[in-house]
C-alpha cells in the first residue's frame, strides 16, 4: 500500500526558512517521479518543484526558482523541500505527489498523494 506522509511544515517569518520531508512507502521508487504541489485557500493546486527519483533531474515553478531545493535520500525513501526566503505568497497546503514514469507537472498526471502539511508565512 503505497503511502506518502508529508511533514515539516509550520509557521514562519518573511525571509525564513522551513524543510519539508515526504516519507514514502509502499513501493521501490525507481522509475517515479516525485513532486510538491501547493494549495493556497481559494485556489487551484500549483505545481512547484519535481523530482526524477532515479536519475535526479528537477524541475521548478518559475516563481520559487532559486529559493526552493527538492531532493531525496535513498537510503530512507524519502522527498525534501528545501524552503528559503519564503515570502506571504508561498502560504499554503504543500502536498507531496507521485506518479511512475516522465517528470509533468500537472497535478491530474499524479495519482499517488499525501495528506499536506500548511506552511504559513507571516510578513
Amino acid at each position: 500500500q503505497v503511502q506518502l506522509v508529508e511533514a515539516g511544515g509550520g509557521l514562519v517569518q518573511a525571509g525564513g526558512s522551513l524543510r519539508l520531508s515526504c516519507a514514502a512507502s509502499g513501493r521501490a521508487w525507481s522509475g517515479y517521479t516525485m513532486a510538491w504541489f501547493r494549495q493556497a485557500p481559494g485556489e487551484e493546486r500549483e505545481f512547484v518543484a519535481a523530482l526524477r527519483w532515479t536519475a535526479g533531474s528537477t524541475e521548478y515553478a518559475n516563481s520559487v526558482k532559486g529559493r526552493f531545493t527538492i531532493s531525496r535520500d535513498n537510503a530512507k525513501n524519502t522527498v525534501y523541500l528545501e524552503m528559503n526566503s519564503l515570502k506571504a505568497e508561498d502560504t499554503a497546503v504543500y502536498y507531496c505527489a507521485a506518479r511512475q514514469g516522465a517528470l509533468l507537472l500537472r497535478q491530474y498526471n499524479y495519482n499517488y498523494w499525501g495528506q499536506g502539511t500548511q506552511v504559513t508565512v507571516s510578513s
